[in-house]
């Protein structure tokens, strides 16, 4: 005899057959018809675990690092240290091969904590689903679902686990896994002998979808025994792509090692031929190698674009990519939703017109009412609460209001068929049954006028006048800024097999206006788009006047509003003069399906623009994926548009896709702003190795490699890192969005950063290097090697070098922190990370310099006061002269732009 309760799989204990009669299934599962109780259910999830599918292993570590350890920056290094133990200075080797490692391990960090960034964001929009439990309904997490769960399923839900339908019926695309793009029916009913088990008809999958229906299941597998986990567990993760953004620097990080091993050997040549020594020689290429390596590019970049994906969450908006953000920077065209979106989803019932009385209230009024919430399939929750379509709630709180408080139970044990919304049709249809021995057929249809007034018939509408006088109605509704549904209905002899055989020779009951005020902060987000260079296209399935009502209000038509009252007859020629070619107006499609978002996405794609488009049906979903950004609705949208989207915003609300964009356009900039930085220690770094080199060794070496290696590892990495976390500039959403095309670094950025700003640091900090030996005498050709007179001056030097180097450090990184704006516009203490950054790199350079243990290690000495007086100007001298140049850039511009003020 069987036990009642499930068991844990095992070889002893074989999973329940889910193809086995209903009834046996229901004994193997120990479900009733009032599903399991809440401790049963907590004592299974025990047992089974959690309803999740463990992710594979990813890449393997050593894959990772190995990957690393050949990254074009690490080959360079490599180069140096083969040179170092060539030359026979292995203790300069070993340091170089502990830097690589060191490096790699910090690229491999901080590669790992932006993917756990990205994974754990899942927190922020955990699936539900909808439980049978002790006899009530329930919303519960879908992780702690468990076997003999009865789940409720309906139209955009995501399957939450293998389950056998007992009652209703749906559509589900299985293509994730079958391959078959249709979707296929699942219903109720015995299972077909000798069917394998994705092709039975009453069997449904985890990680499917619904597409349309609903139903009643039994769950008999969850997690890592659901089909979906046994694929899963014969796979690997597909490794994470970089983004163009690191593609990008990339590629400048081999144009810098070709760069760097060209001019080394050329020197190393030159060096040969002058008759310097061949360790010299060798040093200095060593030097340049190593100089020119910006070790922390790459993890910086990495860590930027999380550190965004991290404060999108928090602003309410969850990007699934991290290349995301850096594509959110450059958006030029937002394409958005009416409801819910730029309005504040809380639909009421504002007026409504009958074909006797016109606009107006009364008995008729909540007659209309209640016909109109009959046509509904909104459910009360144990609270009392609506649970389903916003429009539809509003009907029946409207219905309520007028005196005609629909019995929501009642409606259901009355209907005889339901016709789903078709986008297509524009309308919905119910059979109930009606009149006083309730044995008569009444269907019941409401959807958009135009669709519903075009299959009223001319005896039902008085020869069209009733028709003529509701499009009239309609439309001055609809200029009020209210979402108008017309209401008709039509006695039935039997039920109809279709709803064409239905929905004709309607009688017209009236019109219902609905009324979704926009929200109180788009005004302002829409002017932020326009002053940023974005345009905004409405694309709505509502009626075009209501649309346009709402565009006006928010300040959506800049320089003029065109509105589309029928997008879908659109032809492709038509929506290139209308996105492309025309005067920048911006479109209001109207009455648009999920094709009509398509076709717009494509044309605007096509076009070179960058789209953001937001969607939450289940047909949306080929428009989110077309869509540059897919951006999904976390409160009403479905589970199959969120798993379309790239970013999903968890409070529907537009003016958080304007935040996303402003957030892209930061991080994007602050990337900007420490490859500056970075490469701007390259001249400094790189010039005393060059001064050597042509003086054929009458000016010792200024700085030695391990001081370098200390720069680049230890003085570098944190204020870059903090510059990732830098605040916008002023003005970042008043300038045009820049073009995908455009490269992260400019010959902009290069002259300033190898140019001017390590220019300057190179004059520094070598009149610093010579200050030291000439007040100690030094003539060009001393000896200043171990055991001479000169040699603790030349250490003093070196160590001037050094410490002059990180003190331009400082300056440079105030200076990048804007790349057009004074810094007292952006505050000088605004960053708080770079400032623990400036004062680590200080305390990191001191102990450098003064610590016994580390001056024999490094070669450094300490520094009289009259040098460190001579130092701790640098940075002001690095960061002034910067400033001068951005006033002169900011003069420069506001000549030469037409109409522009003071700034």
């Amino acid at each position: 005899m069987r036990h009642p309760a499930p068991r844990p799989p095992s070889a002893a204990a074989p999973e329940p057959d889910p193809c086995e009669p209903l009834a046996l299934l229901r004994r193997e599962l120990g479900t009733g018809a009032h599903g399991l109780s809440g401790r049963e259910a907590e004592r299974r999830l025990a047992v089974y675990g959690p309803n999740e599918v463990r992710s594979t292993a990813g890449e393997p570590v050593w894959r990772e690092l190995t990957r690393q350890l050949a990254h074009p920056l690490a080959l360079l290094l490599w180069a140096a240290g083969a040179l170092a133990f060539i030359a026979g200075i292995a203790v300069l080797g070993w340091a170089i091969v502990a830097v690589i490692l060191l490096n790699a391990a910090f690229a491999l960090l901080q590669e790992r904590q932006a993917e756990h960034a990205v994974e754990t964001l899942a927190r922020y929009l955990p699936e539900h689903a909808r439980v049978v439990r002790d006899g009530e309904t329930a919303d519960v997490l879908a992780r702690e679902l468990v076997p003999g769960d009865i789940v409720l399923v309906e139209e955009g839900d995501k399957i939450p686990a293998d389950a056998r339908l007992t009652e209703g019926g749906i559509e589900a695309d299985l293509s994730m896994l079958t391959g078959e793009s249709a979707p296929v029916d699942r219903f109720a009913g015995p299972a077909l002998q000798g069917k394998p088990l994705l092709a039975e008809p009453n069997l449904v999958f985890s990680g499917t979808t619904c597409t349309g229906g609903q139903a009643q299941a039994i769950v008999f597998a969850t997690g890592g025994h659901t089909e979906l986990g046994r694929i899963a567990a014969l796979s690997q993760r597909t490794r994470r792509e970089p983004s163009p953004l690191e593609q990008q620097v990339k590629e400048v990080a081999w144009l810098i090692a070709a760069a760097a091993v060209a001019i080394g050997v050329v020197f190393l040549l030159i060096g040969w031929a002058i008759g310097l020594p061949l360790t010299d020689a060798l040093m200095f290429a060593i030097g340049l190698l190593v100089a020119n390596v910006p070790e922390g590019l790459l993890p910086t970049i990495t860590l930027a674009l999380a550190v965004g994906v991290r404060l999108l969450a928090r602003q309410g908006a969850v990007v699934k990519r991290l290349s995301a953000v850096e594509t959110l920077g450059s958006t030029s065209v937002i394409c958005t939703d009416k409801t819910g979106t730029l309005t504040q989803n809380r639909m009421r019932l504002q007026a409504t017109w009958t074909p006797e009385h016109g606009t107006g209230t009364g008995p008729w009024t909540a007659g209309l009412a209640a016909a109109t919430a009959e046509c509904t399939t909104v459910t009360r929750d144990e609270g009392g609460g609506l649970h389903g379509d916003p429009t539809e709630a509003a009907l029946v709180e409207g219905a309520a209001a007028l005196g005609a408080d629909p019995d929501l139970e009642q409606r259901d044990e009355r209907r005889r068929a339901l016709f789903r919304f078709d986008p297509r049709l524009r309308l919905m249809s119910t059979v109930t049954l009606s009149g006083r021995g309730g044995d008569q057929l009444r269907l019941i249809v409401k959807g958009a006028p135009e669709s519903v007034l075009a299959r009223t018939s001319d005896a039902g509408a008085r020869e069209g006048r009733d028709v003529s006088r509701a499009r009239e109605a309609a439309d001055d509704l609809a200029r009020q800024g209210m979402r108008v549904l017309a209401v008709a209905d039509r006695e039935l002899a039997a039920l109809p097999e279709h709803r064409e055989q239905a929905e004709r020779e309607l009688r017209l009951l009236g019109l219902v206006g609905l009324y979704d005020p926009p929200r109180p902060e788009v005004a302002a987000a829409v002017r932020r788009c326009h002053e940023a260079g974005l345009r905004v296209h409405i694309v709505t399935g509502d009626n075009g006047a209501t649309a346009a009502a709402v565009a006006e209000e928010v300040g959506i038509g800049h320089p003029e509003l065109v509105v589309i009252a029928e997008s879908e007859r659109v032809t492709d020629r038509e929506l290139d003069d209308l996105l492309i070619k025309g005067p920048g107006a911006e479109i209001v499609f109207a009455r648009s399906s999920p094709e009509t978002k398509l076709k717009v996405a494509d044309t605007l794609r096509a076009h070179g623009r960058i789209v953001a488009m937001t969607g939450d049906g289940v047909n949306d979903a080929p428009a989110l994926h077309r869509a540059h950004i897919g951006v999904a609705m976390g409160r009403s949208g479905t589970d199959v548009a969120r798993e379309a989207a790239t970013m999903v915003l968890t409070d529907d609300n537009f003016a958080t896709i304007v935040t996303a964009v402003e957030s892209g356009r930061r991080v994007y900039d602050n990337v900007r702003k420490f490859i500056v930085y970075i490469f701007a220690h390259l001249t400094p770094e790189a010039v005393p190795f060059l001064v050597f080199a042509l003086s054929a060794g009458a000016v010792p070496l200024p700085l030695t490699v391990l001081q370098i290696l200390a720069i680049d590892l230890g003085t570098e990495t944190l204020p870059a890192l903090a510059l990732g976390r830098e605040r916008a500039e002023p003005g970042v959403m008043k300038r045009p969005p820049r073009s995908g095309r455009q490269s992260i670094i400019s010959p902009a950025m290069l002259v300033r950063g190898w140019g001017y700003l390590g220019a300057v640091s190179a004059v520094l900090v070598m009149s610093g290097y010579f200050y030291v030996l000439w007040r100690a005498g030094w003539q060009p050709g001393d000896p200043a090697g171990p055991g001479s007179e000169l040699h603790h001056a030349y250490l003093t030097a070196t160590t001037a070098t050094f410490a002059g180097i990180v003190t331009c450090q400082v300056g440079t990184a105030m200076a990048a922190r804007t790349e057009h704006a004074s810094l007292r516009q952006i505050g000088v203490f605004s960053n708080t990370l770079l400032l623990y950054g400036i004062a680590f790199e200080l305390a990191f350079t001191a102990v450098l310099v003064y610590v016994p243990v580390f001056q024999r290690m490094f070669g450094t000495a300490a520094l009289p006061a009259d040098v460190v007086a001579l130092i701790v100007t640098f940075p002001v001298i690095v960061w002034g002269t910067d400033e001068l140049r951005r006033w002169a850039v900011r003069r420069r511009t506001l000549r030469t732009v037409p109409g522009s003020g003071r700034g």
